[in-house]
């Protein structure tokens, strides 16, 4: 595939690479009764031919040219079709790689689990969901893969079948039903006003009224309750400590992504960055992104039990994504993607380390975890280089993609704005270095013997933890590069 700056070229890989992983999951479901080896091989190869799908519309995309389907799908009510610019490629790429190396991970984690099958065969439709989600082209597409990836990652979150699991993956699905319809108003408005919901033919709705008004707020609850958002967190520090660690992994490091993904489109594409700021709608998101950065950090603080620390740290961190949304401003948002991608690295790597001491100590709690690093050396390792990129120690990552944002403060004559940046990365020391010293430097817990997880876990970790060091001290930063060309198209 070949195209021009500015054309599109058509392509059948943006359909297979959405639609493969859902097929895929028919075979994987029936595969359990040949054994668990089967469904793990077919799961892990149709993981690995995603990532290549997506991988191969590199090209096009490299000289600024968009990758279309072509063709519409599912004319009643409304057709709908793929087309892939910049942006979309980027969230694809970033969910399909991370996808895969959760999928190397999960064997391990669930080498005595029951229902390996369902849960693989959810976890595959689950990524054709969120990779739908990012590669359509419209909001109708949109809209539909979205509430597939939503409705179904329940299956994953009760995946335990423990009390608390059903009770935290109900909190889920009732608000997840609630943000479904939330967002189902916001495009019914859209395609009213605008006559389509094409997410790149321009600001579709410019015009001040009530109904625009609704509209935008439908799109925030909908997308605002995936994303983790305050108010509509409240899902989150349930979920994730009930779920298996890959489950978590996934959730946090690429699900809540999906809804910083529709928060984009609906800013700078729905309505439009100019129009947005004339509503001041940039400043509701702004002050609700500062709520959720303190309220998930200072709420962290207080979580004795590991997931659920890092399940109000994933609150926090998406506050960093929400502030460069709304920022508007070109260093601001290319911080906010760029913190997509690493926090995707950062807090995927922390949630399997987590798993793994569960896997192989059963402990759960942080006050459990003194002296652990010396018989999980490596895994703690790991754990260590996430947190220190999660704090902004630089050059490591995650300090990368907060000087941006806050770059993007200061072109937006916020300078509050990087205070509370600072104030957020003390608070994120606060919690995770207290395990990082606890587990290296202290006696070991009484009654905690363990050892170190099993290469098939250890591998995927390491994957993570040096990809929050490796973009930061190579001299070409690609995904930074790519952040900033996505940018240059989003903005008008």
């Amino acid at each position: 595939m070949e195209g021009a700056a500015g054309e599109a070229v058509i392509s059948i890989l943006p359909v297979l690479a959405t639609f493969l992983p859902i097929i895929s999951a028919v075979p994987i479901y029936f595969a359990g009764r040949y054994g668990g080896q089967f469904t793990e091989r077919l799961a892990l190869g149709a993981s690995a031919l995603t990532v290549a799908l997506v991988a191969l519309m590199y090209p096009p995309i490299s000289q600024g040219a968009a990758v279309i389907s072509g063709r519409g799908f599912f004319a009643f009510p409304g057709a709908f079709s793929f087309y892939v610019d910049t942006l979309g490629f980027f969230m694809a790429l970033l969910f399909s790689f991370i996808w895969l190396v959760v999928t190397i991970y999960t064997p391990g984690y669930m080498a005595h689990g029951h229902n390996k099958s369902r849960f693989y065969a959810f976890h595959m439709v689950v990524l054709g969901g969120c990779l739908g989600t990012v590669l359509a082209g419209d909001l109708l597409g949109l809209f539909l893969f979205f509430e597939l990836m939503s409705v179904l990652s329940y299956v994953l979150i009760i995946h335990e079948e423990t009390p608390e699991a059903m009770a935290g993956g109900a909190k889920y699905l009732y608000m997840t039903i609630a943000g479904g319809l939330g967002l189902f108003l916001g495009v019914i408005i859209t395609y009213h006003l605008a006559g389509t919901g094409s997410l790149h033919a321009g600001p579709l709705v410019n015009a001040p009224g009530r109904l625009a008004t609704l509209g935008f707020m439908g799109f925030l609850v909908g997308f605002g309750m995936k994303a983790g958002m305050f108010p509509l967190h409240v899902w989150l520090p349930d979920a994730h400590p009930v779920a298996p660690a890959p489950a978590s992994a996934l959730l946090s490091g690429i699900m809540i992504k999906t809804g910083a993904y529709g928060l984009i489109r609906v800013y700078f594409g729905v309505f439009g960055a100019s129009f947005a700021y004339q509503m001041r709608w940039n400043d509701i998101l702004l002050v609700i992104a500062a709520i959720t950065m303190l309220l998930g950090s200072a709420a962290a603080l207080r979580q004795d039990e590991l997931k659920r620390r890092l399940a109000y740290s994933s609150i926090a961190q998406i506050g960093y994504v929400l502030t460069g949304i709304a920022l508007l401003g070109e260093r601001a948002l290319v911080g906010a993607l760029y913190h997509v991608f690493t926090h995707a690295f950062m807090k995927g790597c922390l949630f399997l380390v987590a798993g793994a001491i569960i896997h192989e100590t059963g402990k759960k709690m942080v006050s459990q975890m003194d002296g652990i690093g010396r018989q999980m050396p490596v895994s703690m390792g790991c754990f260590t280089l996430a947190a220190a990129s999660m704090v902004g120690i630089p050059p490591l990552n995650g300090f990368l993609s907060k000087w941006n944002l806050a770059l993007g403060a200061l072109d937006a004559s916020q300078p509050l704005v990087v205070g509370l940046l600072v104030l957020s990365s003390m608070l994120n020391a606060a919690y995770y270095f207290p395990i990082v010293v606890a587990a290296f430097f202290k006696g070991e817990h009484p009654g905690c013997k363990a050892h170190e997880a099993p290469r098939s876990m250890l591998v995927p970790m390491a994957i993570l933890a040096v990809g929050c060091v490796i973009f930061a001290v190579l001299p070409f930063n690609w995904p930074l590069e790519l952040a900033r060309a996505a940018v240059r198209q989003v903005l008008p």
